[in-house]
């Protein structure tokens, strides 16, 4: 049902501890054991290179959810790239300094196998992100905070 970016990752692991928000995790965990939360290698490749040492734990514990690309999603990204303006997604810091950018791939997941974006980033009329990019192609897109929302989760 849902593609992680890794940013609602990193929110999740920084802010919803898990001795203090167990319903959370547990409701959680659940999606992921029964499939309906998976994300991509790109994203796994970021947290590796990230701050966060309990999501790092938890994503090595989890290494099938962030699957590889397949040649559909690859064609997707090359699509999402075709349009001009997306290109601006590709950070040139980040290349420069050999980092990841997981953006296209999380997309591309998504229009791909049908399931939704949970992300962190927000629509900017004119941006580059996340947003306008699942808007451009029809793909649909929840931060965590609706994510939470679309399952009805109240704590």
């Amino acid at each position: 049902m849902y593609v992680f970016d890794t940013s609602p990752l990193s929110a999740l692991f920084k802010s919803y501890y898990r001795a203090r928000f167990p319903s959370l995790w547990d409701r959680f965990d659940g999606l992921v054991a029964d499939g309906n939360i998976v994300s991509t290698r790109e994203v796994g490749r970021e947290i590796d290179d990230g701050p966060v040492e309990n999501l790092r734990n938890w994503a090595a514990n989890n290494g099938p959810i962030f699957t590889t690309p397949t040649a559909a999603e690859g064609a997707f990204v090359a699509q999402i790239y075709g349009v001009q303006h997306f290109q601006q997604n590709v950070e040139q810091r980040k290349l420069l300094k050999g980092g990841r950018n997981a953006d296209s791939f999380v997309i591309a997941k998504a229009a791909v196998d049908d399931k939704c974006v949970v992300t962190m980033e927000l629509f900017k009329e004119g941006g580059a992100k996340i947003p306008n990019i699942c808007r451009h192609f029809g793909v649909r897109h929840l931060t965590l905070e609706e994510f939470m929302e679309a399952e009805g989760w109240s704590f």
